[in-house]
């Protein structure tokens, strides 16, 4: 079982310290970052109105296991910067747990109709994941980032209001 809290600039460092080089801080957080994250890149972010930053939080033992985010967008919500830190708890339901919490939360909290994500095409993992919980991928919508000399895909998925059950 898990549960969002509140993300505080306390928790930070857990954070930090589970994004270990260039490639990872990527494929979690996309560009809007720069390597190494740092405390003030996260202060930025709990300074935005537009941005709600959560814990993930194993409710059984009480210890932080990941971290999330919603970006409010002018139409749409965005789900961002989602990671599962110890690969160990990973294929184990939390992801798709996660997302249903953070839909939950964002149909409930905010005016819109629809959640919208950015996740890499090699990623099948996370696409699964957001399938299950009924996500599509937006074909007209596509992203390229260059990381190693490789160009990284990032696809749009999209749920509406009308399709996510509570």
């Amino acid at each position: 079982m898990i549960a969002l809290q509140p993300f505080h600039i306390q928790d930070a460092s857990a954070l930090i310290s589970n994004i270990k080089d260039q490639r990872a801080l990527l494929q979690f957080a996309g560009p809007m970052y720069s390597f190494p994250l740092t405390e003030d890149q996260l202060e930025e972010d709990l300074l935005n109105e537009n941005r709600t930053l959560f814990k993930i939080v194993d409710v059984e033992n009480q210890n932080t296991i990941g971290h999330a985010q919603i970006f409010l967008k002018e139409k749409t919500f965005l789900l961002g910067r989602i990671l599962i830190w110890d690969e160990n708890n990973r294929g184990k339901g939390y992801g798709k747990k996660v997302m249903q919490e953070l839909l939950k939360y964002g149909f409930s909290n905010f005016n819109r109709a629809l959640a919208e994500l950015n996740v890499y095409d090699w990623n099948t993992g996370a696409i699964e994941c957001y399938k299950k919980v009924g996500f599509a991928i937006d074909p007209d919508v596509r992203n390229e980032a260059n990381i190693d000399d490789e160009i990284w895909v990032s696809l749009n998925m999209k749920i509406h209001k009308n399709t996510f059950e509570l």
